[in-house]
């Protein structure tokens, strides 16, 4: 059979589309080139028109470009704590960076850079019919090169979303690509993005979130990082973990497609979990302590800080700060959790969970419970610790530093050191029975105790170790406001303390730092010192531009404080902080003073030993009842126990505090402050300490308890006003005793 011949091709069988319409192709052509040119010219013509007067920069200075130096803070021990400065980041070389890593933002951010010359056109045109079809924009077109030129000239060329702007950016991103090679670039490039959490450049990124250099990044760590350009907070792996690893298998799966790794790879990186660096292994030890030193060196050095690349030693104590951090996080928690009883709030692991932060960070209210916690040594005012809330990442507000909080009982402390100052000693009795005064603009106030009972007359150091509201109230009337204002302003208190009675409770607002560093007057027994963050400053050479000089004022004398030191003890030993504290296993000499609002919303504990005062404050940003039968003793002390068990850990312990001499010892009967008799129940028999003048002359007698009661009651209905003539002879004998530094 013969063989039937093979069909001819489709061109040989008819004329191919330029045989048969040679004209319409050449006009096609020629509109082609026209438009080309034209587009060409036009480009041309708008960048002689953006780009008139010198206001695109000149590429040049990329050859001397050195992004601005930070400044460096340190801690005690001479380790690095944060950098400052308008962009904090570390420069690494190309060659040290992996090419899994860069793999990672070319596919991510511009898959064609290395067949470009600074503009992609492909995406111009497509972003063009994109952004057409959504009628605004959709999409961007910016190139690494692009990106590159408005990071390094923000100056000139802005965010803003115009086509003016664009191409400013193109005709840089033009002459940069003219200059430079593609491999030049691309490390620029990686130096300079932006990656959120305070991070520029992905050698920085690298051990802000993973703890490690850029060069053991895996693929998926690479991933993460390349994640985030498109919208650093958004995507940020500590505020939204899940958030993060969805868009970091996005960019692995980009990865496999364009074949720069294997299907296995890409497999092994989507099942990576998210392993972040813990904050201390990342720099981000004490966030909320670095921002107000930078507050004070901003005040004080203001541009020079964040480009002349300033040392700055601080008071921190990495260790302390850990400890303290940890101590106040669990214990937070803990209340979350029930373990004090039902909390009927929302929880901050919930509020993380529901991803709600997310529409407003930074926020200074924050609407889960919050804590802060410093600690100081007396013997200076060095801040050793300070945590000024539980997220500085959700809130930057420093709640140590900035908030304003009714200290609730701790205040008390200061109405009986100034009882003491003006010759009421520990046994002075009170009795300890309802009262009614007038407050505001004349309201009747009746005062209750916490637990709504009353105990009779008592002497004011049981007054102080029970915290008793009535006992309080009761001497700071007969004190008289004027002079226990006096005596909270020699402690440091700076804020508005109206002269109500309320205040002796603990009802006027203050900074918990001022409160808490109010402390150091009894651990060194009289002497208090200003809180103070910044040792020396020194510039790049290594000359001392700023030393700042501890502040130190004598407030109460020796014997006065430790008279008060032991008053305080008993708080600890027999009082509300007695099992948080001592049965807590913090058996070392120590005093302290809990703190609780009578609306629940604030509870305190602030105690100290020796050689370190620490305190804690907990509520939420909007006052409001923590949980019913909330209280410090309960609620905040455990904190305080857990850091100082951790911090003496690692140091000798504290010693006690020596009695001076000049003190007088008495036996009394507890019940009337009087001297024991053979009528005294041996049970009611303590032993007293007396400055010289004070002590009692009288044996205690049934008698002598019913006067007191009527004694006690007449002062507190009438106070006592503050004798002027004494009021400066107090304030000259301070002057006179003031520590030089």
């Amino acid at each position: 059979m013969a063989r039937r011949p093979a069909p001819a091709s489709r061109s040989a069988r008819r004329p191919g589309f330029l045989r048969r319409h040679p004209i319409l192709v050449y006009r096609a052509l020629l509109a082609a080139t026209f438009l080309t040119s034209a587009g060409l010219g036009a480009a041309i013509g708008a960048w002689t028109f953006v780009c008139a007067d010198n206001q695109c920069p000149s590429v040049e200075v990329l050859e001397l470009y050195r992004p601005r130096q930070t400044s460096k803070l340190y801690a005690t021990n001479g380790r690095l704590l944060a950098e400052l400065g308008l962009e904090r980041r570390t420069l690494v070389a190309l060659k040290d960076i992996p090419p899994a890593l860069q793999q990672a933002f070319l596919v991510t951010e511009d898959k064609r850079f290395y067949r470009h010359h600074g503009v992609d056109y492909y995406r111009v045109i497509g972003a063009a019919f994109r952004n057409l079809r959504a009628r605004g924009i959709a999409q961007g077109f910016s190139t690494i090169t692009m990106q590159l030129a408005r990071n390094v000239f923000p100056e000139r060329i802005s965010r803003e979303k115009t086509i003016i702007r664009k191409l400013r950016e193109a005709y840089v991103a033009r002459q940069i690509e003219a200059a430079y090679s593609k491999d030049k670039i691309l490390e620029l490039y990686l130096n300079q993005i932006y990656l959120g959490n305070g991070a520029f450049g992905v050698e920085t990124a690298a051990q802000r979130y993973f703890g490690k250099s850029a060069s053991d990044l895996t693929v998926a760590e690479a991933a993460t990082l390349a994640a985030l350009p498109k919208a650093p907070e958004r995507y940020n792996p500590r505020r939204f973990p899940e958030r993060a690893v969805q868009r970091r298998n996005t960019i692995v799966e980009l990865m496999r497609r364009e074949g720069v790794i294997s299907d296995a790879d890409a497999s092994l990186a989507r099942a990576y979990p998210l392993k972040l660096a813990r904050r201390a292994e990342s720099g981000e030890v004490a966030p909320y302590f670095v921002e107000w030193v930078r507050h004070q060196l901003d005040e004080h050095f203001g541009k020079q800080l964040y480009e002349q690349g300033l040392k700055v030693y601080t008071t921190i104590d990495i260790d302390m700060q850990s400890a303290a951090a940890r101590a106040l996080e669990r214990q937070l928690k803990a209340i979350e959790g029930g373990k004090f009883g039902e909390f009927k709030h929302q929880s901050y692991e919930q509020y993380i969970a529901r991803g709600a932060n997310g529409d407003d960070p930074g926020a200074a209210a924050s609407p889960y419970l919050q804590g802060a916690f410093v600690a100081v040594d007396p013997r200076s005012g060095a801040v050793r610790a300070l945590v000024g809330g539980r997220d500085f990442d959700d809130s930057k507000f420093n709640r140590a530093t900035q908030a304003l909080r009714q200290p609730g009982s701790t205040f008390k402390a200061l109405v009986y050191a100034d009882a003491i100052h003006n010759g009421k000693p520990a046994s002075y009795v009170v009795n300890d029975a309802p009262v009614t005064v007038e407050q505001v603009a004349g309201r009747p106030w009746t005062p209750q105790n916490y637990d709504l009972q009353f105990h009779g007359p008592m002497t004011i150091r049981r007054g102080i170790t029970l915290s008793r509201n009535i006992v309080a109230i009761k001497v700071g009337m007969e004190l008289g406001a004027e002079s226990v204002i006096g005596m909270a302003r020699d402690f440091g208190i700076t804020t508005e303390i109206p002269p109500y009675p309320s205040i002796h409770i603990g009802s006027a607002d203050v900074y918990p730092i001022e409160m808490i560093a109010a402390f150091t007057t009894f651990a060194t027994l009289g002497i208090r010192s200003t809180p103070f963050a910044i040792v020396r400053v020194e510039n790049a050479e290594g000359s001392i531009l700023w030393q700042p000089q501890p502040e130190r004022s004598q407030v109460l004398s020796p014997e006065e404080a430790w008279i008060m030191v032991s008053m305080m003890k008993d708080v600890v030993l027999r009082g509300t902080a007695n099992q948080a504290v001592w049965q807590g296993g913090f058996q070392y000499p120590s005093g302290g003073k809990t703190g609780t609002t009578n609306d629940g919303a604030d509870v305190w504990y602030i105690g100290y030993t020796a050689d370190l005062v620490a305190g804690i404050w907990m509520g939420f940003d909007r006052p409001q009842k923590i949980k019913s039968n909330a209280q410090g003793g309960v609620l905040a002390a455990p904190a305080w126990t857990s850091f100082m068990s951790e911090t003496y850990q690692r140091r000798p312990p504290p010693p006690d505090w020596p009695r001076p001499q000049a003190l007088v010892i008495r036996e009394i009967d507890r019940r009337t402050g009087l001297l024991r008799s053979p009528a005294c129940p041996p049970a009611d028999v303590i032993v007293e300490y007396y400055l010289a003048g004070t002590e009692p002359m009288r044996e205690c007698d049934d008698a002598a308890l019913e006067q007191i009661v009527r004694d006690s009651v007449a002062a507190a209905s009438r106070g006592r006003q503050p004798d002027p003539a004494k009021a400066a002879a107090k304030a000259a004998a301070k002057a006179r005793a003031t520590t030089p530094p």
